[in-house]
């Protein structure tokens, strides 16, 4: 897959995910795909393993994709996730196989306030 298709697959991806539209959201995935938060330690094995893990999340999500990056085999985004209001910076690694995600490693960041130790070269993103 040339790096343009896999970039308009990814972008709607990306708005599947915003609009929880489960089954266009997956269509990325290899079926023996694997999903990966370091952070709380799963590891969710399949692709319609993956896909149900996230129709099951009661909480309402929107997903704003600040930038891509990437080529060939390996793409991230960057990305704000909020559930119930609350945002979560994101970062997706995806590794592709054939075309299609064989991996992705996701981290979370929960916002915080500037440190005042730095405040004079700090400019504050909107």
């Amino acid at each position: 897959m040339e790096n343009r298709e896999f970039r308009a697959a990814l972008d709607l991806h990306w708005m599947a995910s915003d609009a929880s539209d489960f089954e266009r959201e997956h269509e990325i995935y290899r079926e023996d795909a694997v999903l990966e938060y370091p952070q709380s330690g799963e590891h969710i094995r399949g692709r319609r393993n993956i896909q149900a893990s996230r129709a099951a999340q009661p909480s309402k999500k929107r997903f704003t994709v600040r930038r891509v990056l990437g080529g060939g085999d390996l793409w991230i985004t960057e990305f704000v996730l909020t559930y119930d209001g609350q945002p979560s910076y994101t970062v997706s690694i995806m590794e592709l196989k054939d075309g299609k995600v064989v991996r992705e490693t996701q981290y979370f960041g929960d916002p915080f306030e500037p440190g005042p130790s730095r405040a004079q070269w700090v400019e504050r993103i909107r």
